[in-house]
């Protein structure tokens, strides 16, 4: 009936049965951006807000996201993640935030990468919506990923 990996020949719902699959090195990169007022993003860089560091807050809420992913998605394997890293970049008017996620296995770790983004830029927000309401969260995309079948990909 379709295409998609997800659908049954009925259409229902289904997790992949990756269980023929090669175990291969496998890693995805993925980033996001929130955009804030200056008062707030220059307390988030002087570490004076009143909810402590949130950089570090948001870098830990990242990486416990990548390791919850599969209770997130519905249709998302557990992986036994091998490494999780969350970077920052603040310039004048936000933060980028960039995550490398890398098991070895049958499935990639694309939507782990996604989903770190995604609660980190989320627990940001959280932590500096005090100071301002308004903060943007855009651009959440996958910027590569390598390992499996379909080998290496970049935006």
């Amino acid at each position: 009936m379709s295409e998609l990996t997800h659908l049954d020949d009925a259409g229902a719902a289904r997790m992949v049965d990756v269980s023929a699959k090669t175990d291969t090195a496998r890693e995805a990169c993925a980033e996001g951006r929130i955009e804030m007022a200056p008062t707030a993003l220059a307390a988030v860089r002087a570490g004076t807000t009143k909810k402590g560091d949130v950089l570090a807050v948001a870098r830990v809420a990242g990486i416990m996201a990548a390791k919850r992913t599969s209770d997130l998605i519905p249709l998302c394997h557990p992986l036994a993640l091998s490494s999780v890293t969350v970077d920052f970049t603040l310039d004048e008017t936000g933060i980028t935030a960039t995550v490398t996620a890398r098991t070895t296995g049958p499935t990639g770790v694309e939507m782990e990468a996604l989903t770190a983004v995604s609660v980190a830029l989320l627990t940001l927000y959280d932590m500096a919506k005090a100071m301002d309401r308004a903060m943007r969260i855009e651009g959440v995309r996958l910027l590569s990923k390598t390992g499996g079948k379909s080998g290496a990909w970049r935006a």
